[in-house]
């Protein structure tokens, strides 16, 4: 089973090229192949990089709960996969992203490259970090979401 630990900022090169880290690569189960989808995240101003496998999860779970005929689930259907693209690792390791997503997650020329779970999350690297929430807040929103937890 798969799952992404770990940030790393990284370069894009003037072509839209990014190398995805050794870390990541290490991560990824032998048998899986060099093939991703890119995608917008629905709700933060970052793409979401699924390995092809697990995309084929997410929409599996997704065609369980919608039907393509009803007219409000296709229209969210061709939501969630418009700013969708294939992409793969090149023989240096390197991702070509789409210039129009990068554009969509305002990136420029430095990336974060943030490991959640299942899926890694593609950032611009001032986006990223801007977002972070400190200690305090982490700690309320652990405790509202989790439960309070006694040490």
């Amino acid at each position: 089973m798969q799952s992404f630990i770990g940030d790393y900022i990284c370069k894009i090169d003037p072509k839209g090229r990014v190398l995805l880290p050794s870390a990541f690569k290490k991560q990824m189960p032998d048998n899986t192949r060099d093939t991703f989808v890119l995608k917008k995240d629905i709700y933060e101003k970052c793409l979401i990089l699924y390995t092809i496998e697990e995309w084929e999860k997410q929409n599996e779970q997704l065609r369980s709960k919608l039907n393509p005929y009803n007219k409000e689930h296709s229209k969210l259907l061709r939501a969630y996969y418009r700013g969708t693209a294939e992409v793969t690792l090149d023989s240096s390791n390197r991702l070509l992203l789409p210039k129009r997503l990068l554009e969509l997650a305002q990136i420029d020329k430095e990336i974060c490259m943030s490991g959640q779970d299942k899926k890694i999350e593609i950032w611009s690297k001032e986006l990223y970090n801007s977002i972070a929430i400190d200690e305090q807040e982490f700690e309320d929103l652990a405790d509202k979401i989790l439960g309070k937890i006694d040490n």
